[in-house]
């Protein structure tokens, strides 16, 4: 049985699965930005993650090497990973007052929010990954594994 811990974890859903970002955003030069100006840099933000997010998902079809026969199975899979990464976005603590400024306690709830949207994710996730994995010959089934062990092995961050 293969050993997994929760940091090598947390990167595969990251970074495959959910196309979230865990980016953290600090200001520049640690400064407090105010109304229309705190609103822009939070849409440029929410603007680079959703283009990071379609990236991630080209790649992973790309990798995948989804079928037009398997098509309508992977915009499931898609939708649901798009989703997932604005539900991720709307839900996780904003973190951009700066790392130096958040309690012990606070960072653990932080964790806490993020582990809990990376497990409501993949619930939703699976069972659309499942069937189009389902559908896939062996061959693509082997390569689909491949694609996820390598990428486990690439997330220790």
């Amino acid at each position: 049985m293969p050993r997994f811990n929760l940091q090598t974890k947390s990167g595969l859903v990251a970074a495959v699965l959910l196309g979230a970002s865990l980016t953290v955003f600090p200001l520049d030069e640690g400064r407090v930005q105010h109304g229309a100006q705190a609103e822009e840099t939070k849409a440029s933000h929410e603007g680079r993650d959703a283009e990071a997010s379609e990236a991630r998902i080209t790649e992973l079809r790309k990798r995948l090497e989804i079928t037009a026969a398997e098509e309508t199975l992977w915009n499931t899979v898609a939708q649901i990973m798009r989703d997932n990464a604005a539900t991720f976005r709307a839900n996780v603590p904003d973190r951009s007052k700066g790392p130096d400024t958040s309690t012990a306690v606070e960072d653990l709830k932080a964790f806490q929010i993020i582990a809990d949207e990376h497990a409501n994710g993949l619930r939703k996730l699976i069972p659309a990954f499942e069937a189009l994995y389902a559908s896939m010959p062996p061959a693509q089934q082997k390569r689909a594994d491949q694609v996820f062990r390598k990428h486990e092995r690439q997330s220790d961050f």
